[in-house]
């Protein structure tokens, strides 16, 4: 088994945002960027549409650019990830592109929805538990596949890069943005976007937001240091995580106002107003940057909220519709 590193280092340029940006072109959605259809707002609010993308989630950006810069030799080998679901999704599809093998190692626990869209696009998928997949995470490496690629979900240089191309879009489509609301889970999603904004517009604000089941990066935040949190499940798939890993912290912590706390009810209550006032359909960690926004969390100027995905279990879903919160489970968190 490979040592890991004590303490990896990234480095994402703004010159490697705009390089995948050209490599990426014609392979994802450039997603819309749409003012918030409700009356009486707090703030003037836009929502950057990510779940438009072909696999209902930003991932299927990140993925794309680390197919993209893989070798012929390497992709023959194949690749691997650990995933809940938003990332299996993405790299299997862009996978099945190029007809290489993929396989996606998932907790035990994740919904069968997200696991019908990882097996849609050929790929392979080992189910262990949480604490294995997050092993695999923190370890990058997963022995029974060393002889393929590893393409991490969130802590690759590549990943990051594809998904500040989110970033470019916004500054494009609203020059006078004040802030932009980002979920955070790994915090590759924040650290893309953070840097293609800020190395261009540093005066704009960018705030991560996590559920108050789990809230690393707002607590590593408050005391300067990465900090580990309990983690309590819920129905926020994609943020909220026990940790902030230690290279994932060293590149978003000069870039971050602040992390936005908000609480179920209130996640649940935005993929109402996502649904009713624009037919979008966002899972709990896509309408958490909606959420903090709707509680007045951010500047009155123009604040963008990334609806990072819109893969919601349908029970779920009708659950929050009739006016109700998802009980916790023990969902997948990656």
């Amino acid at each position: 088994m490979m040592a890991r590193p004590e303490h990896r280092v990234l480095r994402i340029s703004p010159q490697d945002i705009d390089d995948a940006r050209k490599r990426l072109k014609g392979l994802i959605v450039r997603t819309p960027l749409v003012p918030l259809n409700l009356e009486d707002n707090q703030a003037d609010i836009y929502l950057k549409l990510e779940n438009l993308q072909p696999t209902g989630s930003f991932k299927v950006r990140g993925a794309g650019n680390a197919i993209e810069l893989l070798s012929s030799e390497q992709r023959a080998k194949g690749v691997y990830t650990c995933s809940g679901g938003n990332m299996a999704q993405a790299l299997a599809w862009h996978a099945h592109r190029y007809r290489i093998p993929c396989t996606a190692i998932v907790p035990d626990t994740a919904a069968e929805t997200k696991l019908a869209g990882i097996r849609r696009y050929g790929a392979d998928i080992i189910q262990v538990p949480f604490e294995e997949v997050w092993k695999v995470a923190t370890d990058h490496l997963y022995p029974p596949l060393k002889d393929r690629v590893f393409v991490h979900p969130f802590s690759n240089e590549h990943m990051i890069a594809g998904n500040g191309t989110i970033g470019l879009e916004i500054l494009e489509d609203l020059p006078d943005v004040d802030s932009v609301i980002v979920p955070f889970g790994g915090g590759g999603l924040f650290a893309g976007i953070a840097v293609a904004v800020k190395s261009r517009k540093p005066q704009v604000n960018m705030y991560g937001c996590e559920p108050d089941t789990a809230c690393a990066f707002a607590a590593s935040l408050a005391a300067g240091s990465p900090k580990h949190v309990e983690r309590i499940p819920s129905f926020l798939e994609g943020t909220g995580e026990s940790d902030v890993l230690p290279e994932i912290w060293d590149l978003v912590r000069p870039l971050a106002a602040g992390s936005m706390v908000v609480s179920l009810k209130e996640v649940a209550s935005a993929v109402r107003v996502l649904f009713e006032r624009h037919r979008v359909v966002a899972e709990g960690s896509g309408a958490s940057s909606l959420a903090a926004a709707l509680m007045g969390r951010a500047c009155k100027g123009p604040v963008v909220c990334v609806m990072s995905g819109g893969n919601i279990d349908p029970s779920t879903l009708e659950e929050i519709l009739d006016g109700g919160v998802p009980q916790i489970r023990n969902p997948p968190r990656i």
